[in-house]
């Protein structure tokens, strides 16, 4: 009987301290530190080989200098260029992503933006659809016929 009861005062005890939850601990995002202007953008209709840029503004939110320590993408085909200095707070820089337009058809490709002191990235995202070039020439074509 006594050791019935040393090992229900055991798992009593045990239960307690599995029981206790850690304070929820504070993560920091960096739409804290970062503004963007555009976090998506739709180049639309694009000529196969023919590559296209944009460059996604942002500002420094805080009241100290933000450090983006990569810009990487999801695949070879989007370059994005990041700046190198650190951003002074209040001011305005850009990451430019570059996509080569190699591969005819939809694309959807993703940036992601680390902030130094932050865990998590921040995405952006490029959309559109390369055409080969004939179908380019025929989508210019109407394009202008709507126009005129």
């Amino acid at each position: 009987m006594k050791s019935f009861v040393l090992a229900f005062a055991a798992l009593i005890l045990t239960a307690g301290v599995f029981a206790q939850t850690a304070a929820p601990a504070t993560v920091k995002k960096a739409d804290s530190y970062v503004k963007f202007k555009d976090v998506t953008h739709d180049f639309g209709k694009i000529k196969q080989g023919v590559p296209v840029t944009y460059s996604f503004a942002f500002s420094n939110i805080t009241d100290k200098p933000v450090v983006i320590e990569s810009a990487t993408a999801s695949c070879g085909c989007t370059t994005p260029v990041k700046p190198e200095a650190p951003i002074a707070k209040g001011k305005e820089d850009k990451i430019t992503a570059g996509f080569n337009a190699a591969a005819a058809g939809p694309f959807n490709k993703t940036i992601y933006v680390k902030v130094a002191g932050v865990d998590q990235p921040l995405e952006l995202k490029i959309t559109g659809e390369v055409l080969k070039a004939e179908d380019y020439a025929n989508f210019e074509k109407e394009k202008a016929t709507k126009k005129g």
